[in-house]
């Protein structure tokens, strides 16, 4: 397998300013991550458009954006063992044995052990991501403009049945995507569509402004809705090492699970809070036989770490190679990459090795400098907790003003992404997830141009699109795994009526008397 856009990656990766970028990153994203329900959706939102502003070539903006992701899976955690209030949905799993230890006295240990952890899931992603991309970036060159409108399908009912417990408004919300990609003029018939006489909407919503209105407004306004929720913070954090028995004792869950996250973080529109979940009770299954796990295990702490870091590496994947998100926060960098002119696909690889060598070398060095910076650091970053509301909250609607001004120079942008930001608030507060959202809308554009070409090739014929070998499979894989869920939901629901209904029977034994 050839890997010299690995090494050319490592060139670029280590070169003074891009290691100070992913170091910065580094950092950042453990002080995001360890905000509770910031996240790196948030932090990525904010910094993107103060990166591309500074005029960071594309490379180094993806160095950065790539380190905050992996420093926010490092610093998720940190919330979760200390506060019992994860950091971001990955970190919800890690909060179920993290928080015991902690309340057990064992803070600093089960901080220690999920670094190592996420460290392992980490560095095995990174290496899942430089062996498989190149292999899928080959079997996708074979791809026309209909097998991309169908992989774009498979995408959408992958999501809409794996992400969240409520999939008909993750349908809907990508719905909302696919409609708001829709706004602005239609280079094909000079139509403008849904601009309702505005000229500053012409071009389109642009992304900067809709995700800097739906995740970090939205989650500001959350904040201040919340404000008079209080948190304990344990303080008192332990022995910061953790004993050589326990890393062995987990080392098999870390193995496990880090094969577990980087495979779930390969699927389209799955992310962090499925991979986690799956691990922790895949490992509950496979070894809690003492009933530990919830109480304080270690390998529950784990599992969940290792996953989540893993499944961040392997959600690049799709994003490279198809120009599919893995992932809510890959669909924000696909985004951004898309503020480059830069089209991801399989030609990615080829045509720009320095973006996609560049960022997965980023992804082994910065898991290396996070865990350099998690083990002796981590009583700073516990620190970021007690930030009170009445700063953090001016301090991200500043940022988010800053940054779309300097990305677009216009107060029409500001008030459309204030506008984006309360309608945010108020899908939240109604249940939407705004990941979906974001994953139509960027999938929107490529979706809509594929089946405009595809019609163009076949004159208007539908047929073209059941038409290869590839569109067929990706149909049925579509159906499965929109279907699937469904049938498994209902046969388990038969299953404990058929339970219930029997119980009587049992429990009419004393009336056989």
């Amino acid at each position: 397998m050839n890997l010299d856009y690995l090494w050319h990656g490592f060139t670029v990766a280590l070169t003074g300013q891009n290691l100070l970028v992913g170091l910065i990153g580094c950092f950042i994203g453990t002080l995001v991550g360890a905000l509770p329900a910031i996240g790196p959706i948030n932090g990525i939102a904010l910094l993107l458009p103060i990166a591309y502003t500074m005029g960071l070539p594309a490379e180094s903006t993806m160095i950065l954006l790539s380190a905050i992701y992996c420093g926010a899976e490092y610093g998720g955690r940190i919330s979760s063992i200390l506060l019992n209030v994860p950091g971001d949905a990955g970190a919800v799993m890690t909060a179920l044995d993290g928080y015991p230890m902690a309340r057990q006295g064992r803070a600093g240990e089960a901080l220690t052990l999920s670094g190592i952890s996420s460290f392992v899931g980490g560095i095995f992603g990174s290496i899942g991501l430089a062996r498989f991309a190149p292999v899928l970036a080959r079997l996708a060159i074979g791809f026309g403009p209909a097998e991309y409108f169908v992989l774009m399908v498979f995408a959408f009912a992958t999501l809409g049945s794996m992400v969240g417990s409520q999939p008909v408004k993750t349908l809907i919300g990508c719905t909302l995507g696919l409609m708001l990609a829709t706004v602005g003029l239609d280079a094909t018939s000079g139509a403008y569509r849904f601009t309702f006489n505005q000229p500053e909407l012409g071009d389109g919503i642009e992304f900067v402004v809709l995700v800097i209105g739906l995740f970090s407004i939205s989650e500001a306004l959350v904040i201040l809705e919340h404000q008079g929720r209080g948190f304990t913070v344990i303080r008192e954090l332990g022995r910061m090492t953790v004993r050589a028995a326990d890393v062995a004792r987990c080392t098999g869950t870390m193995l496990r699970s880090s094969v577990i996250g980087f495979v779930v973080g390969v699927l389209p529109g799955t992310g962090a809070s499925v991979s986690s979940a799956i691990a922790y009770t895949t490992e509950k299954r496979l070894s809690d036989t003492e009933d530990t796990f919830g109480k304080g295990d270690v390998r529950g702490l784990a599992a969940p770490e290792a996953a989540n870091n893993a499944t961040a590496c392997g959600a690049f994947v799709p994003m490279l190679t198809l120009g599919i998100p893995g992932s809510g926060t890959t669909a924000v960098m696909l985004g951004a990459l898309m503020l480059y002119n830069i089209q991801p696909g399989p030609m990615l690889l080829t045509e720009r090795p320095e973006i996609v060598g560049g960022l997965v070398a980023s992804l082994f060095i910065g898991n290396f400098l996070l865990l350099l910076l998690n083990l002796p650091l981590v009583n700073i970053f516990a620190r970021v907790l007690t930030v009170p509301n009445w700063l953090l909250v001016p301090g991200i609607l500043v940022l988010s003003i800053v940054g779309v001004y300097s990305t677009h120079a216009s107060v029409f942008a500001i008030f459309l992404m204030l506008g984006i930001g309360m309608v945010g608030w108020l899908l939240r507060k109604a249940g939407f997830d705004m990941a979906p959202i974001i994953l139509g809308f960027v999938l929107g554009h490529v979706m809509e141009i594929n089946l405009r070409n595809a019609l163009a090739i076949s004159g208007g014929e539908l047929s073209i699109l059941f038409s290869s070998t590839i569109c067929i499979v990706l149909w049925v894989m579509a159906a499965a795994v929109a279907v699937l869920p469904t049938m498994l939901s209902w046969r388990s629901r038969r299953l404990k009526m058929a339970r219930a209904t029997r119980m009587p029977a049992i429990d009419g034994a004393p009336r056989l008397d």
